[in-house]
């Protein structure tokens, strides 16, 4: 029904229009703004990093720069989605240099994958502001310029509403806030609707690899396995954005679906490595992830199984240095589900070490089954992907955590 016979590439239909895009100036915001920018669009960047971050390429004028460079036309504003008055002068400012509003892309995000006892108050406020009142802030700044438009859209980086208790469990502040957005879709589609006004969310089916999750997990290579580029959800995005806006409206769209729709047929174009399982994103329906994390090879998770702690705790011992100490800075603790029995890893004290019993403190705690302890020691579980299937949870400093996926490579690499 939605194929436009030319999958994934630009038509030039984006001529002249004007998208206002939240969180634009690096990741999926900026793929999804070059993409646009290619057909000639003018792009609003509406996001608060004006000067460099120390560990995060690129600001609102860098991105300018690259629109620019691929044929569009920008407008770097500094904006806090949380300040209405920040909003408002950047919505006053699109108008009065292109004429109008055509596109609302909410981007911007704030996530922390803590626990309720784990979560300040500052951050879920901070979550909160950003995610579902910065939806609903910058989409009524924009709604009397999008009521102008010939086909207006508002599209929500957002997931798809499951009420299922393994979403909440974890994470409950981030995954009330990120709702929200979606929260914004669901009601604004249809109050929007005799407007002629199309509001969606788009989601992506695998995690994205970009700049912050590298930034996070400290390890460009291993990290980014299983994981695809920011340009799938730029190409979905722009499908999304072509559609008549009186006739696609209120839907939870998964990126590949959305391609598959146009007649996308090769996915590993998008792919970091086309070889490695890819990683689900959380919050999305229907996901095998028994399949998509490899479980059938028995042979290898039955001679992995075989390994005994003690002989993985000597093999981790080998490869702790002073430079892997001092680049980390955390005890990890580790619980088993069931048997009691724990272990811990430390990388924070002296030369490091390696123990079984509780540490005396520890920044990070891992509980888990003893059958997903070796998969995710050497390589074929990931601690991130653990987490999202719910085999693994994860108490403490959520950044450390993360940081434990280049302990595991380098156990890889040792051939634990």
């Amino acid at each position: 029904m939605f194929n436009t016979g030319m999958p994934a590439e630009n038509t030039g239909k984006f001529a002249g229009k004007t998208a206002i895009i939240s969180g634009a100036s690096r990741g999926i915001g900026k793929a999804i703004a070059l993409k646009l920018a290619k057909d000639g669009a003018n792009i609003v960047i509406a996001a608060k990093t004006a000067a460099a971050h120390p560990k995060l390429p690129g600001t609102i004028y860098t991105a300018a720069e690259e629109i620019e460079k691929a044929g569009g036309k920008s407008l770097p504003c500094i904006v806090d989605v949380r300040d209405e008055n920040s909003v408002q002068k950047a919505v006053e400012e699109a108008v009065q240099k292109f004429g109008g509003i055509d596109i609302l892309i909410n981007n911007a995000s704030a996530i922390s994958l803590t626990g309720t006892l784990d979560t300040p108050m500052k951050r879920y406020d901070l979550m909160n502001q950003v995610n579902a009142r910065g939806t609903f802030l910058m989409s009524q700044k924009c709604i009397p310029y999008l009521k102008q438009s010939k086909n207006p859209h508002i599209l929500n980086i957002s997931p798809p509403l499951l009420m299922e208790p393994h979403w909440f469990a974890n994470h409950v502040a981030y995954t009330m806030a990120k709702y929200g957005m979606s929260m914004c879709v669901l009601g604004m589609h249809e109050e929007l609707r005799p407007d002629g006004i199309a509001v969606n969310a788009l989601w992506p089916r695998t995690a994205i690899w970009t700049a912050a999750m590298e930034m996070l997990s400290g390890d460009k290579e291993g990290g980014a396995k299983g994981c695809r580029t920011p340009d799938i959800m730029a190409d979905a995005a722009y499908a999304v954005l072509s559609r008549n806006s009186r006739e696609f409206t209120g839907h939870f769209a998964i990126d590949d679906d959305i391609l598959t729709q146009e007649g996308v047929t090769d996915f590993d174009k998008y792919a970091i490595d086309p070889s490695a399982p890819l990683m689900p994103d959380f919050f999305v329906p229907g996901v095998k992830f028994e399949e998509a994390l490899g479980r059938g090879d028995e042979k290898r998770a039955r001679s992995r199984k075989a390994l005994k702690i003690n002989d993985m705790l000597e093999g981790v011992q080998k490869i702790i240095t002073p430079e892997l100490v001092g680049r980390i800075g955390a005890v990890y603790e580790f619980n088993l589900k069931g048997e009691n029995k724990s272990f811990y890893i430390d990388l924070k004290n002296g030369a490091g070490s390696v123990a079984q019993g509780k540490p005396v403190e520890s920044d990070v705690q891992f509980e888990l089954l003893s059958d997903d302890l070796m998969p995710m020691f050497t390589g074929k579980l990931s601690p991130t992907q653990a987490f999202m299937t719910g085999k693994l949870k994860i108490q403490g400093n959520m950044g450390k955590a993360i940081q434990l996926e280049s302990v595991f490579k380098k156990l890889n690499k040792a051939k634990l």
